[in-house]
């Protein structure tokens, strides 16, 4: 099959429909809204981050359920104790909250294509670890890389045609069932485990100054953004 986006092989596995969608639909929106390529970058993210919730029984679900309470809770973390997915997580989310403000395209919060192919590659490679980790499938493909050609080739035609995404009520359905597998969990589990230590990383390059300035960049604007809340407030997160 020849792939039209960097995420059509998650089609693969049906497991991972609940973020597929997203993250397809992030690609082809590309060159034509990249503020609308990184909030559904941002969405993909946290549908495939409440789905390890939902299957693996070394997590378990925080009360408070925002994106960022899950990114931080220490077993999350270690998972991705062994690569640089943290970070690329991170990048998404706060971008996605950037582009989620209505005021994103005013200079300090912009969201340019550079920034939305960055997220569209951080994804990439958070679901190419997932599918790794938790998919039986004997079709995973060990020279699978991130083409940055993709996106571009994305026209409106093929953005306008993208699938719905999954609804917040099925969404919540999917995750409720699959926490109620206790022993699909346990094995989904032992699988995970085993996999992540033959996982091959894909790390930044701190050393590029535009990927070294686009996390700078965003960490300072986000740092400084904190320290300005007054009391009561709080930043989206």
């Amino acid at each position: 099959m020849i792939e039209k986006t960097n995420f059509d092989y998650l089609k693969d596995d049906p497991q991972f429909e609940i973020f597929a969608d997203a993250a397809i639909a992030a690609e082809k929106i590309y060159s034509i809204d990249p503020g609308a390529c990184v909030l559904n970058c941002r969405r993909a993210m946290e549908y495939a981050v409440k789905w390890m919730y939902s299957v693996d029984d070394e997590l378990t679900m925080p009360a408070d359920t925002t994106l960022v309470s899950l990114l931080s809770d220490a077993d999350f973390r270690a998972i991705f104790s062994n690569n640089d997915l943290l970070p690329r997580m991170d990048f998404i989310r706060k971008k996605g909250n950037d582009a989620g403000h209505g005021d994103w395209k005013n200079t300090g919060r912009k969201i340019t294509p550079e920034i939305a192919l960055h997220c569209l590659e951080n994804l990439f490679y958070l679901t190419d670890f997932i599918f790794y980790c938790y998919s039986d499938s004997e079709d995973y493909d060990l020279q699978r890389t991130f083409d940055a050609s993709l996106p571009e080739a994305q026209t409106a035609s093929q953005a306008a045609s993208s699938e719905p995404v999954i609804s917040e009520e099925d969404l919540q359905k999917i995750l409720d069932e699959n926490a109620a597998l206790k022993e699909f969990k346990s094995q989904i589990t032992a699988h995970r485990e085993q996999q992540q230590q033959t996982y091959t990383p894909h790390p930044l390059k701190p050393s590029e100054y535009t990927t070294r300035k686009l996390y700078i960049d965003t960490m300072l604007r986000h740092h400084a953004q904190r320290r300005g809340l007054g009391r009561g407030q709080k930043l989206a997160e």
